[in-house]
Formats: C-alpha cells, structure tokens, sequence
C-alpha cells in the first residue's frame, strides 16, 4: 500500500482495526458480476474474522461464480436473504460504488449501523463510514494483506489461498503494469504459509467449462479494429448468451486475448444484458490512453487501464458512443504535449 501499513500511523487501518475489534457481527458484500478479486476479498477477511469469533456472513448479489467454487471456504458465500439481517457491521469490498453491492444486498445490509469500504479503484467516492481506498493497489486482496498483518489479525489456510487468487486474477497472472516488488513479496509470503501454487493455478486457469471456448469462437466472428488497429472490439449479444447457455463468469478475462494483439493498445467488451442495458469493459496498454476516464463519462469507473460501464441499451447506439469517446481519447494522445 501506498500509504503505512502501521495501525499507529495511518488512521484509517487504526480506526477499521478497531470497529473489527470491538464489533461481533458483519456482513461482508462484494460487487455484483462477482469476478476472482471480489470472492477471494470476501473470503480473505471473513475467515480471518471467523478465526477471531465474530459472526460473519458472506452475500453476494449474484452469488458465488461456478468458476470459483474450488476455494476453500466458498461455500459460505450466500445470495442476500429476503430481509435484513441482524449485524452491527457492513463491509464493502473491490466495489467501486455503493450501488454496485446490488439492491438485494443493500437491503440485507440495512440494519447494519457502521459501513467499511475497502477497495482499490481510484473512482471509488469513499462511501463508507470508514474507508480505506489505494488505488495503487493491484487488487483489493493485497490491501487485505496489508490489512491483517498490520492488525495482527489470523490469516487461515482460507484465507490465505483466497487473498492469492485475488491477486492472481485482478493482475493477469502477476503480469499488469500494478503489480510491484511488494505483490510478488505478498505471494511468496503465501507460498511459505502451505500454498500450493500449482494446484491453485491450475484450477483457476486450466479448468474451464466447454461452453467457454464455444463463446470465444462466437466473439471471433464479431471481432473488429480500427483502420490503425489500435481499438480492437467484439461484442456479446443476448442471444449467443441463450444459445450457448453461458454463465456470467464464462467470459471473465477474455478480453484479454484482444488486447494481446499486436498494435492494439485499446480493447473493448460490448455485452448485452437481460434487462435491456449494455456492460461494457475496457483495456488499455497505456496510461496516456486512459479508460477510466472514459468509462466516467458514462457512469462507470474503475483503473487507468482497467475500467467498466453499465449503461442504457441498444447495443448499437452504446457501442457508437463508447467507441467515439475511445476515438477521442486515443486521437488526444496523438498530439504534441
């Protein structure tokens, strides 16, 4: 973390330190469209909450993603009850917004009379009570390493593998430009606590259902660049998703396959969703082209080279607009300082 990782030091580990001290239950919620980050951030500090007593309860909008069901600890992640449980403590994680929790979850943690938010987008408006935001982070999972060494808090085997697979999935494999000496520090860290780095690899990149590459064949006939081939986009339509009965997490991380392609340094994910609006990630290999930036001017947020919005439908008319704005930001970069 960008800031000290001493209690003494940086108030708002001092205070959060404190409200997990002195508070007996949480609920711990993460975005919804949940992706490695977010579950293994929930996971990552409810066991280590578990191993001091509390009571903890782990929910998510749209539940746990069949591609993460290898953690251990998993199965403790629940979708939101009907009504509003009885905790004194809600924690926010890897969620930029507080909207983004999902309403569901909203209401589940309603009752709760302190909110925590911890994460590392830059676009997040510190909605909590008690916020800890670095957005020089690679991934809400470090901060929670930093987090439970400072405080001295329990790291189980839970845990342990959780903040791993965090970190793994929101850096690319610990290949993205924010990853630093301290993230390989963190996971060598790991691997001395039991982590079994080649089983826990493998199932988070070498297991994925058939359905999958079936998708990604359907993304190929959709792929386009610009005449320069430095914007490459493709696009996800309802009706493949019905067709191929896909699940929200099949097409995690695919767009990185386009924007591995030579010359391209700006990469854009267009998906239609159930209720009518469009999800749109994006990529960028530079900062100069930065996509959080344009992800704000949409209502979206997120990294410099990492970013996402969720805005009305057609596809059509979303896909004219965002490829417009990344025209733009790529024609600005063009020009002389």
């Amino acid at each position: 973390m960008s800031e000290s990782t001493d209690a003494q030091t940086n108030p708002s580990l001092a205070a959060i330190g404190e409200a997990l001290r002195n508070h007996q239950s949480f609920v711990l919620m993460s975005h919804v469209r949940p992706d490695g980050d977010a579950i293994g951030s929930q996971i990552a500090l409810g066991f280590s909450l578990l191993a001091m007593g509390k009571s903890v309860r782990l929910i998510n909008e749209d539940g746990l993603p069949e591609n993460l069901t290898f953690l251990k600890g998993s199965d403790r992640i629940e979708s939101p009850p009907a009504g509003p449980l009885d905790v004194e403590v809600a924690i926010a994680l890897d969620t930029a917004t507080k909207p983004r929790l999902g309403d569901k979850a909203l209401h589940a943690a309603s009752k709760a009379k302190l909110w925590i938010n911890i994460d590392h987008h830059i676009s997040n408006p510190k909605y909590g009570d008690l916020n800890l935001i670095d957005a020089t982070s690679p991934a809400t999972g470090e901060i929670l390493y930093d987090l439970i060494q400072a405080l001295g808090m329990p790291l189980p085997e839970e845990t342990r593998d959780a903040i791993y697979v965090a970190v793994s999935t929101d850096t690319g494999s610990f290949q993205y430009p924010s990853t630093t000496a301290r993230t390989y520090e963190m996971a060598a860290d790991l691997v001395r606590r039991g982590l079994d780095v080649g089983t826990i690899n493998s199932l988070t990149y070498d297991d994925h259902p058939y359905r999958r590459l079936e998708l990604m064949r359907a993304l190929l006939n959709t792929l386009e660049r610009t005449p320069d081939g430095v914007v490459a986009h493709w696009e996800l339509r309802e009706k493949t998703r019905i067709d191929l009965a896909l699940r929200p997490e099949d097409s995690e991380g695919l767009i990185d396959v386009i924007r591995a392609i030579r010359g391209v340094k700006l990469a854009l994910f267009f998906e239609e969703l159930p209720d009518g609006k469009v999800r749109v990630s994006m990529r960028s290999k530079e900062r100069a082209l930065d996509v959080c930036r344009i992800a704000t001017r949409f209502g979206g947020g997120g990294h410099a080279l990492a970013a996402g919005i969720r805005m009305p439908g057609p596809l059509e008319a979303a896909k004219a607009m965002v490829l417009a704005a990344a025209r733009e930001t790529v024609n600005a970069a063009k020009q002389p300082a």
